[in-house]
């Protein structure tokens, strides 16, 4: 298969090697600010570097484009111009998921196979063995491809734009229980209970994370407002670390919504995680209703 790789950061060098190493040729190699760096591996490789897309695409089979997300659609826009039917569009960028099912719709009409790919981990770390979720109407022969260079990979889905849409609500979970362990860990650190504090947490690990997710839910639409005393307590002691509380100020923040939701129009039934999040979502919807206008 003769490929093309648009976007030569660590991801699309990882899939590049990867390729050439299952047998496929790595024809092309695009980017919009080649450097130094990119014109040496392009040579290594015997590939031809090109700074937008363009006609060149003709003759290629697949597609992996590897750029922002902010300009995900634009660049799939330009490629899909010039590729030929059956071929592959790849995406796996972090674009937003609404301008992926755009460039779907475009592929669609082009004959040309659009797969909505999501990487869940760190490339740095995993190389090609880091797992993969992808989505899309055809992705039989790109998950066969990706199988075939060892890419752990799983389907979830047919509509492009899911898969980059659970990497990204996969993220609001990682990159916040991130910035909640930098804050907590920097104080134990400093109180010399760091070690101590693994072993308090230790009977999180006992516990699957669809359950613990969804206790936290539910739980926490009847006892937000008790929560919150315990939350300002702990920022208080932050505060005496000499720690600035910035993720802990979103939690509180939080806490403190629904705490004023609940003695305004509590939940009604049994808090099942259905009825939790239907409710929560509720108040999310009575905020935007309640929200100030802006004349123009």
């Amino acid at each position: 298969m003769n490929v093309a790789i648009v976007g030569c950061g660590d991801v699309g060098r990882c899939y590049a090697k990867a390729l050439m190493d299952a047998g496929h040729q790595v024809s092309e190699l695009c980017d919009s600010r080649p450097s130094v760096a990119i014109a040496r591996y392009a040579e290594e490789i015997s590939a031809k570097v090109h700074s937008e897309p363009g006609d060149w695409l003709a003759e290629v089979d697949l597609v992996i484009s590897a750029v922002f997300g902010g300009v995900a659609l634009d660049v799939a826009r330009q490629s899909l111009t010039y590729m030929h039917k059956d071929s592959i569009y790849a995406d796996f960028t972090t674009g937003r998921p609404a301008d992926l099912r755009a460039a779907a719709n475009m592929a669609l009409e082009a004959n040309i196979e659009f797969v909505d790919v999501a990487i869940t981990g760190a490339i740095g770390l995993g190389g090609q063995k880091t797992p993969l979720l992808c989505a899309g109407p055809a992705t039989a022969r790109f998950v066969e491809l990706m199988k075939a260079i060892g890419a752990p990979i799983r389907i979830v889905g047919t509509e492009p734009g899911d898969a980059v849409a659970l990497k990204l609500l996969r993220s609001i979970f990682t990159k916040g229980l991130e910035a909640l362990a930098v804050e907590c860990l920097m104080a134990a650190e400093h109180q010399g209970l760091r070690q101590s504090l693994y072993e308090v947490l230790s009977d999180i690990d006992q516990t699957p994370i669809r359950n613990f997710m969804e206790a936290t839910v539910t739980t926490h639409v009847r006892h937000a407002e008790r929560r919150l005393a315990e939350v300002r307590e702990a920022r208080l002691q932050l505060e005496s670390e000499g720690i600035q509380p910035r993720a802990l100020d979103g939690v509180a923040a939080l806490f403190e919504h629904t705490a004023n939701a609940i003695q305004n129009s509590p939940i009604e039934g049994e808090a099942t995680i259905e009825n939790s999040l239907r409710w929560l979502l509720d108040q999310q919807r009575s905020d935007a209703t309640k929200a100030p206008t802006t004349d123009h």
